[in-house]
C-alpha cells in the first residue's frame, strides 16, 4: 500500500498516442501522459517540507519535482523500464527544474538489468579549441563568477546522446513517448513552484542574459511569482525535433547552431563549434564496486556500486566509509537523533584524506592513468588502513595525500575550487531492474546562456558551465600539471554519486540512492549510506539526518541542526566550524519487507511514486 501524496497529483487528459522515434523497442502498451493537477505546488516557500517516506510493492520512481516523479511513473504504469521513466523524467526535470538540469548538460547513469550493473557516462567534454590556460587572466585564475559566465566554460552536451545510447540497449517504451511528458507540459505549461521562483528572485546573473530576461522574469525584472503558469514554447519544439529525430537533432542542423551561436557571445566567448556537438560520443565503462561490511549486531556485508573517474564520488565514499572502520569509537556513533562529536571527528578526518587524494589523482581517465594501473587502488583495504592511522585525537591542520600502490605521480594537487548544484533520479521497476542518475548544468542556471532556435518562440534552454570543475589553473606555481586540467576533448571530473547498493551474498539490490550538491554530494551520499546501513534508519529518517562534511578546510555544518554541546566539542577537537544551509537533494528508493520504500530531501521538492 502506498502511502499517498498530501495533495492530489492526477487529472486524466488523455493524449493520443505519438508516433516512434529513432529506436523503437517492442512496447509493453502506449503510454498516455495524463497532465498533472497545476493547482498542486511541490513545497512551502520556506524550501523545507517534511517528506513521510512513501512505501510501495512493485515499483517507484523519486525525482526531485513532483512533475516529474509523476512523468516516470506513468511511464512505469505503462509498462516501460526504470530506464524509459529515468528518460521522461530527465525531460520533465529539464523543463520545470532548469536550474539544476537539462538537455544542456550531462549526466551519470547506473543501470542494473537483474544481473549486471553498467555505467553511462554522459559527461560533457571541453571542444577541441579549448586551452589549458583559458580561465586565466594575466596569470591569475579567473574570478569563479567571470568563469561561470564565460563561453569558455560551456562543455559538449552529453545527457540526450547518452540516454539515447542506454535506450537503445534498455528501453521498451518507443523513445518518443518518453518525451511527450515534458512537450505536453512545456506547451500546456507548468505552475513555477516557490523553489523555482526563490533561485530566479536571488539570481544576480540570469536576467543579464536577455532571452532568459524575457521568459523567466517579468517586465518589472521580478521573478514570475509562485503558481504562475509558464509555457516553454521553444522547448516543446526542440523535444519534439529530438523525439523523431534522436539526439542528431539536438547535436546538428538548427539547434547546434544555435548552441555554437550562443557560446560564441560575450563575455568571453567559447570555442564550442558543430564539429564539437556532431563528434559527442558517451562511454561505457565499468561500474566501480566495494565491498563493505557493518560492524553492528545485525553484521552484515553489502557491495556498493557507484561511478567511476571522472567521478570522484564512488571513490571518495568508498575511502571514508573504509577509512572509519579502521578507527575506533569512543562512544555511541548517534546522540539525541544527530551524529555525536566523535562520529563527526572521525567522519571529517577521514573525508580530509579522502579529499587530499582526490585533489591529487581523479580526472578524465581517457587523459590521466589511475594510480598503480587500477583506480581500486585508492580504495584497497591496506591503504586505507595505513591512511587511517593518521586519524588521531586532534583534527588536522592539512591532509596530504597518500601514495597508493607505492607509486608516486608528478601531478601538483588541485586547489579547492566551488562546484554547483545538480538533480538527482532513482528508479526500480516491476522486474528488478533499477537507474540512478545525477544529471547537471553544474551552477543554478549553468552558463546563465539560454539557446532558442527562433527568438519569436518563449523559452528555450540553458547551456552548462560544466568546464569550471576543471581546474583553472592548469598548473602549480613549480610548473607542474594538474591532472584535472583543461584539455580539448577532456571531461571534467565531477563529484556526481549515482549508487545502487547490493547484498553481497545474495546479489538483490537493496537501494537506488544519490544527491545533487556539487562536492558536498560525496557527503550527503555517505550520509545515506551510513544512516541506512550502519544505524538502522529507513531511506526517509537518513536523508531527514542534518548534513555535514568538509572539503578539507572548516567542518560544514548545517545551520540550526546541531546542539551547542556538538559544536563546542568539536572546536576541542581543534576543528572550525561553518554554519550554513545546506541544501542537499537526496532521493533513495531502498528494499522493505513488502516491496520498496522510498525517501526523498525535505530540503527540496522531490516526491516518490509507485505502486
Amino acid at each position: 500500500m502506498n502511502t499517498p501524496l498530501p495533495t492530489s497529483l492526477m487529472v486524466m487528459v488523455l493524449l493520443s498516442a505519438c508516433a516512434s522515434g529513432p529506436t523503437t523497442p517492442t512496447p509493453a502498451t502506449t503510454l498516455r501522459y495524463s497532465v498533472p493537477d497545476h493547482a498542486t505546488q511541490p513545497e512551502a516557500a520556506s524550501g523545507h517540507t517534511t517528506k513521510p517516506g512513501w512505501a510501495f510493492t512493485r515499483q517507484a520512481v523519486a525525482a526531485a519535482n513532483p512533475l516529474a516523479t509523476d512523468a516516470g511513473h506513468q511511464v512505469l504504469r505503462a509498462g516501460g523500464s526504470a530506464l524509459d521513466a529515468a528518460i521522461a523524467v530527465q525531460m520533465v526535470l529539464g523543463l520545470v527544474e532548469p536550474q539544476s538540469s537539462g538537455i544542456g548538460g550531462g549526466a551519470f547513469l547506473l543501470h542494473f538489468d537483474g544481473q549486471k550493473v553498467t555505467a553511462h557516462d554522459g559527461r560533457e567534454t571541453a571542444p577541441a579549441g579549448a586551452r589549458g590556460d583559458m580561465f586565466m587572466d594575466q596569470g591569475q585564475p579567473l574570478p569563479f563568477v567571470d568563469a561561470v559566465q564565460s563561453g569558455h566554460s560551456v562543455g559538449v552536451p552529453g545527457a540526450v546522446r547518452m540516454l539515447e545510447v542506454a535506450h537503445r540497449q534498455h528501453g521498451r517504451l518507443p523513445w518518443a513517448q518518453l518525451l511527450q511528458p515534458a512537450i505536453t507540459l512545456a506547451e500546456q505549461g507548468f505552475r513555477v513552484s516557490p523553489r523555482l521562483h526563490a533561485l530566479l528572485q536571488a539570481d544576480p546573473l540570469l536576467r543579464q542574459d536577455p532571452l532568459a530576461l524575457r521568459f523567466f522574469y517579468q517586465t518589472d525584472g521580478q521573478a514570475w511569482p509562485v503558481g504562475h503558469l509558464l509555457r516553454n514554447s521553444e522547448y516543446a519544439h526542440v523535444l519534439r525535433r529530438i523525439s523523431a529525430e534522436g539526439s542528431r537533432a539536438l547535436h546538428e542542423g538548427q539547434v547546434a547552431q544555435a548552441m555554437v551561436v550562443r557560446t560564441a557571445q560575450s563575455p568571453r566567448p567559447g570555442t564550442l563549434s558543430l564539429q564539437d556537438l556532431a563528434n559527442y560520443q558517451p562511454r561505457t565503462r565499468e561500474a566501480l564496486c566495494f565491498d563493505h561490511s557493518t560492524t553492528s549486531k545485525a553484521s552484515r556485508a553489502y557491495r556498493i556500486c557507484g561511478f567511476p573517474p571522472p567521478s570522484s564520488g564512488q571513490i571518495a565514499i568508498g575511502q571514508i566509509l573504509g577509512m572509519l572502520g579502521h578507527t575506533q569509537a569512543q562512544g555511541p556513533e548517534l546522540a539525541g537523533g544527530q551524529p555525536s562529536p566523535d562520529w563527526l571527528h572521525r567522519y571529517t578526518e577521514a573525508s580530509r584524506l579522502a579529499f587530499a587524494d582526490r585533489a591529487q589523482y581523479v580526472a578524465d581517465p581517457d587523459f590521466v592513468s589511475a594510480p598503480a594501473g587500477d583506480w581500486r587502488s585508492l580504495m584497497a583495504p591496506g591503504y586505507l588502513r595505513e591512511r587511517s592511522q593518521m586519524i588521531g585525537t586532534q583534527a588536522m591542520k592539512m591532509a596530504p595525500a597518500g601514495q597508493p600502490g607505492g607509486q608516486t605521480t608528478s601531478f601538483a594537487p588541485m586547489p579547492p575550487q566551488t562546484e554547483y548544484g545538480t538533480s538527482h533520479i532513482s528508479v526500480v521497476d516491476a522486474q528488478g531492474r533499477a537507474v540512478a542518475m545525477t544529471t547537471t548544468i553544474e551552477a543554478a542556471f549553468g552558463s546563465r546562456r539560454m539557446v532558442t532556435t527562433d527568438p519569436t518562440r518563449p523559452g528555450g534552454f540553458l547551456l552548462n558551465n560544466e568546464l569550471t570543475d576543471f581546474s583553472l589553473a592548469p598548473a602549480d606555481a613549480q610548473g607542474r600539471p594538474i591532472a584535472n586540467r583543461v584539455e580539448p576533448g577532456k571531461r571534467p571530473r565531477s563529484s556526481m554519486s549515482p549508487t545502487l547498493v547490493f547484498d553481497k551474498a545474495t546479489g538483490q539490490l537493496l537501494m537506488s540512492g544519490g544527491s545533487p550538491g556539487g562536492a558536498l554530494i560525496i557527503h550527503y551520499t555517505a550520509k545515506l549510506l551510513t544512516g541506512t546501513l550502519h544505524w538502522g534508519m529507513n531511506a526517509q529518517q537518513a536523508i531527514d539526518l542534518p548534513n555535514f562534511g568538509s572539503l578539507g578546510g572548516p567542518v560544514w555544518l548545517e545551520a540550526q541542526r546541531f546542539d551547542r554541546s556538538t559544536l563546542d566539542a568539536l572546536k576541542a577537537l581543534g576543528h572550525t566550524l561553518l554554519e550554513m544551509d545546506m541544501t542537499s537533494g537526496l532521493q533513495a528508493i531502498e528494499r522493505a519487507p513488502t516491496g520498496w520504500f522510498g525517501g526523498a530531501d525535505p530540503r527540496r521538492e522531490g516526491v516518490v511514486l509507485g505502486d
